[in-house]
């Protein structure tokens, strides 16, 4: 780890023989393998390849540009797997977590009305970053339209992630750990934001029966 700071957090630090072997190929192959689903550290990674750049061991340019690249190849693996086997496995098995062929077409209407926002947002959210192709894809949304806003959130998220490491420099624990916890936060708040939609949705729609 010669020419980075010694003090990194605990889950960078021990990304860093990875990063010391495989270089380019581990910023571009974690984040890929992550975003269609496989839990694997691809947001660290590019955290960690940036704070390597910070201290001239890489080149920022490459490691934005592979980790974008990354990203997108990523979740469009995830759209196809949701697109070609994620309906199928729904009608087959869904009813066993309850998610009915009817629930997953009312989650394909509000993908539409939604989708483009929900896209980017997802991104910064740990879990809804892995699932977002598959869950775009088995909701059937427009792949272009996906496509679309899946290069717009992977370009803002890694400019985000990317300048935090980069321009860190000894002040990579505490700001790590700062936005791992308000990352934390938000993922919960989104959840309960879910929560209250759909149950709104059950509400109405119960009300609508009974008035007809």
């Amino acid at each position: 780890m010669s020419g980075v700071g010694p003090h990194l957090p605990g889950v960078l630090n021990s990304l860093a023989p990875t990063l010391d072997q495989y270089g380019y190929l581990a910023v571009a192959g974690l984040v890929l393998l992550e975003d269609f689903g496989i839990p694997v550290p691809g947001e660290t990674v590019l955290i960690l390849g940036a704070v390597y750049a910070g201290a001239g061991r890489l080149n920022i340019i490459l490691v934005g540009l592979l980790a974008f690249l990354g990203a997108v190849v990523g979740d469009n693996i995830g759209f196809a797997i949701g697109r070609f086997a994620g309906r199928r496995l729904v009608d087959r098995y869904g009813r066993y977590v309850l998610l009915t062929p009817e629930r997953l077409d009312k989650a394909t209407a509000f993908f539409e009305r939604r989708g483009a926002s929900i896209i980017i947002i997802a991104r910064f959210i740990e879990g809804l970053r892995q699932a977002n192709g598959i869950v775009a894809g088995t909701t059937e949304m427009h792949w272009l339209r996906f496509v679309i806003f899946n290069a717009i959130g992977a370009a803002l998220w890694v400019a985000v992630w990317a300048s935090v490491g980069y321009f860190s420099g000894d002040h990579i624990t505490p700001i790590y750990n700062t936005a791992a916890r308000y990352s934390l936060y938000l993922g919960i708040a989104v959840g309960v934001a879910l929560i209250i939609l759909i149950a709104y949705r059950v509400h109405k729609a119960r009300a609508a029966n009974r008035s007809a």
